[in-house]
């Protein structure tokens, strides 16, 4: 067993998530969040139609989710830092493979290329590696770790900035050598379970008693659901419902919403970067208030508030008329999705456990992207086929609020007294 000399204090874990945000912040502000600006620049070079390019958005969600399954079990079995390094080679080569594009079928293998290793750096090796090291503190450690989602987001008007001196072209071989200059040193920190270094949960000492533990039982000993197991529980399928339904909203934004600033209310590219960076700015601060408010309240109830804020969110988009009520959607919904993001993902672990995690929310995201597959590729119909974005935003808004009624209808995990980890069987399977 070895051991993890001298990173003691803090304890290694808060490491980890240090690493955590870096990795999410590359695949966040290089692909997820720029995704609207190439838009712009692809639609202006080749004169392809939005439903055309939102659909190269589509696939990516689409493979995302194909993916998650095999990549759940190759994080269980070898551990996320080796899923993580070939995931920095397909990245990486994707963005070079999409700076020499000069066709519709170009453009979609190269961004396949880049979903796949975007995947498998991100959010599902991230978080899976968060939830083995921590417990009592998994929304907190959550929170902080899927900041790099908005710190990523942050870099945008950078990013628009490249691209409107050097073009798309050049910036794309930009990030493909910063994610092989950053993430690959990066990807060394991860690793696996304490217990492998002689180390426990939360940086708890072998012998501690938890909230648990009046009959000395340990919290990190309980046990956790199979993925068959856990499938065959309603909190699965509430979650992940609920889980589709903030996708929905923030994959059409990702697609949509620079092009709308741009076309319908006549701002410049830049204008709408920084536009954007609002919602990027309030997601940002509100990731580690969401995991602080859940791990002292609850998950369940923080995510429906949260679902909710999405919906008021796009029902204001709806039918904004001016750049101030644009900008208070962008605030709300930013505010929304840093609440959400985290403390959905630590539900599964409060609900299900977490021997089996990675192949749980594997699973999980084929519903999940699902959703966002389909969403981006209607709200470009519907803008295509209506001339304006109104309908598909009151479906968002109608679809955010149903999220959260799965939500408040879904009972506590079994044992929710004890911080972290559910008896075998959750409520919510009764």
């Amino acid at each position: 067993m070895r051991r993890l000399s001298g990173l003691k204090r803090p304890f290694y874990g808060w490491w980890i998530v240090g690493a955590a945000i870096v990795l999410q912040a590359l695949p966040a502000g290089l692909l997820q969040q720029a995704y609207g600006s190439y838009v712009v620049l692809l639609e202006r070079e080749f004169g392809w139609s939005r439903t055309t390019l939102s659909g190269a958005f589509s696939a990516v969600r689409m493979e995302e989710g194909l993916l998650g399954p095999i990549q759940g079990w190759m994080l269980d079995r070898f551990g996320p830092r080796a899923v993580m390094r070939i995931g920095v080679v397909f990245f990486s080569g994707g963005f070079f493979l999409f700076a020499r594009i000069d066709s519709v079928v170009g453009f979609y293998v190269a961004f396949m290329v880049m979903a796949i290793g975007a995947s498998m750096v991100g959010y599902l090796s991230v978080t899976t590696a968060i939830v083995n090291w921590f417990e009592r503190k998994l929304s907190t450690a959550m929170g902080l770790a899927l900041l790099g989602t908005a710190v990523g987001g942050l870099a945008l008007p950078l990013i628009v900035w490249g691209l409107e001196t050097w073009g798309w072209r050049t910036m794309a071989n930009v990030s493909g050598l910063i994610v092989l200059v950053v993430a690959l040193p990066v990807t060394q920190i991860v690793r696996h379970k304490p217990q492998q270094y002689g180390l426990l949960p939360d940086g708890r000492q072998p012998g501690d008693v938890t909230a648990r533990g009046e009959d000395g039982a340990e919290e990190f000993e309980a046990p956790s659901l199979t993925a068959r197991q856990a499938m065959r529980t309603r909190a699965f399928w509430y979650i992940s419902v609920a889980h589709t339904a903030g996708v929905l909203v923030v994959s059409v934004i990702q697609v949509h919403f620079i092009v709308y600033v741009t076309e319908d209310l006549g701002l410049s590219l830049a204008a709408a970067a920084w536009m954007f960076t609002l919602q990027t700015v309030t997601n940002l601060i509100a990731r580690p208030i969401g995991g602080w408010i859940a791990d002292r309240t609850s998950s369940r109830n923080t995510t429906a508030f949260a679902m909710l804020g999405h919906m008021a969110a796009m029902l204001i988009l709806a039918f904004s008329t001016n750049v101030w009520t644009v900008g208070f959607s962008a605030l709300l919904n930013g505010a929304a999705w840093g609440i959400r993001v985290p403390v959905v993902v630590s539900m599964r672990a409060e609900y299900f456990g977490t021997r089996s995690f990675g192949a749980i929310l594997g699973i999980s995201s084929m519903v999940v992207t699902g959703g966002a597959v389909v969403a981006p590729i209607a709200a470009a119909w519907g803008y295509d086929a209506l001339g304006s974005y109104t309908v598909s935003f009151i479906v968002l808004a109608l679809l955010a609020g149903l999220g959260s009624l799965f939500l408040f209808f879904l009972g506590p995990p079994a044992g929710s007294t004890a911080p972290a980890r559910p008896p075998t069987e959750p409520a919510a399977a009764r």
